[in-house]
């Protein structure tokens, strides 16, 4: 199988309906699509009364195809919205997206929808496996899609649907969309009483619903089909345990009782989070004693580029998943100016590294192709100035500065207490919780004004050289610093930033001749696994107590005892800019509520009890 995903090929019949050849059936009945979905769909779920009176309502799709469901929904949301603060969330999966052509060719039959439709193709995903997530805040609509094959991605997503839309093609021409095994799957992510709506009645379908819980009945079809099925959710499963914190704290989908949350560190982690926790309706304060980007999110211009692996490992997907929400979180903010990034291979290893990467690329064409010498060129990557962005994504979010004085016990911050305390102060944070293991990287940027000016460039390999307008910047350096050490600028490391930009040798190297260099160093927090330290935090005196049996080989099989209210979006390491809006989601997801915007295994793989769980294994704690 490969990497990226395969667009349908699509046949055209002459009154403009969609045929998938490759399944050999229609996405819609023609002239009547968007009438069978409000019949089959919307009224199968009981939509809009279902949602009444609700703050949150979530709904999955097995099938996202042209998006016409998600649109018609959409639109009856916007006209029975229960009240203003009211969420609706939207899950759908898909392994053969539409292209963005074919997708709006089929979607113009609807000049209805045409304002919802435009949106919608705007964020259209590419062939891209994993998850992405939109939120439309004016609408109160949040999107996820997971893009893959459906019997891996649903195991590995987490939400709670109140209510699912089954519409794959016919079970008759396309049998894995309806195989046994998936409707177990649809139960353990389903409220209790959530209902079921769908155009088949096959009896393979009908005998897999009942025997996952559902209570299943015939009711009358629509236009030429003479029954479609209802269901509804009558026995749940048992819940899993949630061995690495991943739960809520507070019931699925109920009104959240975390609404006013202070958020420690000004920099792109707390400035990503506070606009995703403020985009879905919270009251954030942003604590930080220097104000704004004063930290490593504070140089004068940086790079956010995608970090690719040569294998389709958990954490290569992730780090994609981050990347591509960091791009679309960026898009339009003063201060983030998109570029192509000439990526050359800094040894042999990186070398037969990008050969197997472009054999199999995860990124298409559009974003990622080979140039000469053995070099990837990353299409549509950004050059940002920190400053700028870090103070747009914070626009309209109370910020205070100067001392700050915490209380995680009684969750206060000078004197105020708050439903929750997110943690975004990197090393900061071993003032409030010594146990995490991060290490300070002190990296230091070499930069100059002055120079002729350019449109955005930059090169790469190790180290990295920008250009942008007048300014030029090349580094960095990520040496270890010692706990407690303030970050000062050395002549060694001006030396290897010097060396590192005489081996980039990008056509603007004599500018560094000719013009004045300032040095800037800052501390970078990073974990000793360089993956980020996202979600609830542990109570580790009662993980160890609970787990104790994890040494000597036994399953975590119980749900971890957590801090409530205590997040933390921590150790980026030298990529904050790629991971901070994609952080910022998952803390969101976990405090408001609703469908998580990573996969199960990636949030795992960020997840700070996993700190504690591989410590227990390995008989280090």
């Amino acid at each position: 199988m490969t990497r990226l995903l395969k667009h349908p090929t699509i046949d055209w019949k002459d009154d403009g309906t969609p045929v998938a050849r490759e399944a050999g059936d229609v996405y819609f009945t023609a002239g009547d699509g968007l009438a069978e979905t409000r019949a089959v769909f919307l009224k199968g779920c009981g939509l809009p009364e279902a949602w009444a009176g609700r703050d949150q309502f979530t709904i999955a799709e097995t099938g996202f195809g042209t998006g016409l469901n998600f649109l018609a929904l959409a639109e009856l949301w916007a006209a029975h919205r229960p009240h203003p603060a009211a969420w609706l969330h939207f899950v759908s999966f898909e392994a053969y997206p539409m292209t963005q052509e074919d997708a709006a060719r089929a979607l113009g039959e609807w000049p209805e929808l045409s304002e919802l439709s435009d949106r919608l193709l705007k964020i259209w995903p590419a062939p891209v496996i994993g998850v992405r997530h939109h939120v439309w805040e004016d609408l109160g609509i949040t999107l996820t899609l997971h893009m893959g094959d459906i019997h891996e991605m649903l195991p590995a997503s987490r939400f709670k649907a109140d209510a699912w839309f089954l519409d794959g093609f016919s079970p008759a021409k396309n049998e894995d969309m309806w195989a046994e095994d998936l409707y177990g799957l649809i139960a353990q992510r389903s409220t209790p009483g959530a209902s079921i709506g769908t155009f088949t009645v096959a009896g393979s379908v009908r005998r897999g619903l009942a025997s996952a819980g559902f209570d299943v009945a015939k009711a009358p079809g629509h236009g030429r089909k003479r029954e479609r099925l209802e269901a509804r959710l009558t026995t749940p499963p048992a819940p899993h345990p949630d061995a690495y914190g991943l739960r809520a704290p507070y019931p699925e989908n109920s009104s959240s009782a975390f609404q006013s949350i202070a958020i420690l560190g000004a920099g792109i982690a707390g400035a990503s989070a506070a606009r995703a926790l403020t985009a879905r309706g919270a009251d954030v304060t942003v604590f930080d004693r220097a104000g704004p980007a004063s930290g490593a999110s504070g140089n004068p211009i940086g790079l956010m580029m995608p970090r690719l692996d040569a294998g389709d490992t958990v954490q290569a997907r992730l780090l994609i998943d981050a990347y591509l929400a960091a791009r679309e979180a960026y898009r339009g903010l003063d201060g983030a100016h998109e570029t192509d990034v000439r990526q050359m291979p800094k040894d042999e290893t990186e070398r037969a590294r990008f050969e197997k990467l472009l054999a199999d690329p995860p990124l298409p064409l559009e974003d990622l192709e080979a140039i000469s010498g053995g070099g990837l060129l990353h299409k549509r990557a950004l050059i940002v100035e920190p400053r700028k962005v870090v103070t747009g994504l914070l626009e309209g979010i109370t910020l205070g500065t100067g001392p700050v004085d915490v209380s995680l016990a009684e969750r206060r911050v000078n004197g105020h207490r708050y439903d929750a305390i997110v943690l975004a102060n990197a090393m900061g944070m071993l003032e409030q919780i010594n146990w995490l293991g991060l290490e300070g990287r002190l990296g230091q940027v070499e930069h100059l004004t002055g120079a002729a000016e350019v449109a955005p460039d930059a090169m790469a390999s190790g180290h990295y050289a920008l250009a942008l307008r007048d300014e030029r910047l090349w580094g960095a350096t990520f040496e270890k610093i010692p706990a407690g050490i303030a970050p000062e600028v050395s002549d060694a490391a001006r030396d290897t930033n010097a060396e590192a930009l005489r081996l980039l040798s990008p056509w603007w190297k004599g500018d560094a001749k000719r013009h004045p260099i300032t040095s800037r160093a800052a501390i970078r927090a990073t974990t000793a696994d360089r993956l980020p330290l996202i979600g609830t935090v542990t109570d580790r005196d009662a993980a160890i107590e609970t787990f104790e049996g994890v040494r000597k080989g036994r399953p975590a099989d119980a749900d971890a005892p957590l801090l409530p209210g205590i997040l933390m979006v921590n150790g980026f390491g030298a990529r904050g800019f790629t991971w901070g809006p994609w952080a910022g989601q998952i803390i969101a997801a976990q405090l408001l509520g609703g469908p998580s915007p990573a996969s199960v295994q990636a949030l795992e793989a960020v997840s700070p009890m996993r700190l504690i769980l591989r410590a227990l294994r390995r008989s280090e704690i």
